[in-house]
C-alpha cells in the first residue's frame, strides 16, 4: 500500500508509475492556456478525465474539445478513452488539470468521448453511508482493463461501505481488480480517513486523507470516511484482466446492507 501527495508545478506529474502496481499507472497533467502536451499510448489504453478547465485533444485524427469544468465539485465529468498504439496531443484552452490513467491492453478499441450526460449516476447506501457514485469510463465502453469513475462523500459520510475488497479471482463471488483512489476535499483544508485492512491482519492501516492525495489499493478492504463539514471526492480507477467489478463485503459488516433503520422516540 502506498499514499502519495500531489506533486506541485505545471506539466505532467507521474504519481503511480508503470510497474508500481500490476496494471495501473496514474498521473496529473496541469497546463496553462495554449500549452500543449504530447504522448504515445504504446501498448497501454489511456483514460483522460477532466478535473478542471477546458482543452482540445487529437488522438490519431479523432479530435474534439472537452469541457469546460470548473472543478470536480461543480459538475459531472468529461473524459476521453484512447486505445493502445495511439498518438495523443492535448492543448489547453483554459488552465486545465487532467487525471491520466492507463493499463496494459491487447486490443485496439475506438476513441470515446464521454460528456456529463453520458455519466451514469448511482446513489449508493443510506443514512451516513449514502454517497453518489459516477460511472465515467464504464463497462458500456469497449476497453480491455480500465474502469474509471468518481465518488462524492457528503460531510461526515462513509463510502466503499460496507467495507469491501476485490483482490481474489473467484467469480461470481469476487473479481480481481486493483485500484487507485485520488482524493480532493472541499474546502481544501479539510480531511478524511482511508482504512485498508485484510482478513489475516497482514495489512491494517489508516491514512489521513488530504486534498490531492493518491492511494494505491492492491488488496484488502478499503472504506473511506469524510470529516464533518468537509466533502470528500475521489476518482477511482480499476484494472483487471476480466474487467468486471464484483466486490466481496467484509462478512463482519455485510449485515449493514440489510439494516432497517428505526427512529426511536425516546
Amino acid at each position: 500500500m502506498k499514499a502519495i501527495d500531489l506533486p506541485k508545478g505545471w506539466g505532467y506529474k507521474e504519481i503511480v508509475k508503470e510497474g508500481d502496481m500490476r496494471y495501473l499507472s496514474f498521473g496529473i497533467l496541469k497546463l496553462k492556456p495554449s500549452e500543449s502536451w504530447k504522448t504515445s499510448t504504446n501498448e497501454r489504453e489511456v483514460a483522460l478525465l477532466l478535473l478542471s478547465g477546458f482543452f482540445e485533444i487529437d488522438a490519431n485524427g479523432t479530435s474534439g474539445k472537452v469541457g469546460p469544468r470548473k472543478d470536480v465539485f461543480s459538475s459531472k465529468a468529461y473524459a476521453v478513452y484512447v486505445p493502445r498504439d495511439s498518438e495523443i496531443l492535448v492543448k489547453a484552452i483554459y488552465p486545465t488539470e487532467l487525471a491520466i490513467v492507463s493499463a496494459p491492453s491487447e486490443k485496439k478499441h475506438n476513441v470515446v468521448f464521454v460528456k456529463p450526460d453520458d455519466v451514469r449516476v448511482r446513489i449508493v447506501g443510506q443514512l451516513n453511508w449514502r454517497r453518489h457514485v459516477h460511472d465515467v469510463i464504464s463497462s458500456d465502453i469497449s476497453a480491455d482493463m480500465l474502469l474509471v469513475g468518481e465518488t462524492f462523500n457528503p460531510p461526515g459520510n462513509w463510502s466503499s461501505y460496507p467495507p469491501h475488497r476485490h483482490d481474489v479471482d473467484n467469480i461470481p463471488e469476487e473479481s480481481d481488480m486493483e485500484e487507485v483512489y485520488h482524493f480532493r476535499v472541499y474546502p481544501k483544508n479539510g480531511f478524511g480517513a482511508q482504512f485498508i485492512y485484510t482478513d489475516d491482519g497482514s495489512v491494517d492501516e489508516v491514512i489521513k486523507i488530504r486534498d490531492g492525495l493518491t492511494v494505491e489499493i492492491d488488496r484488502g478492504y478499503h472504506p473511506v470516511v469524510a470529516a464533518p463539514g468537509y466533502e470528500v471526492y475521489y476518482l477511482w480507477a480499476l484494472a483487471g484482466k476480466k474487467r468486471i467489478l464484483i466486490p466481496k463485503d467484509d462478512p463482519n459488516h455485510a449485515w449493514i446492507k440489510a439494516m432497517e433503520y428505526v427512529v426511536r422516540d425516546w
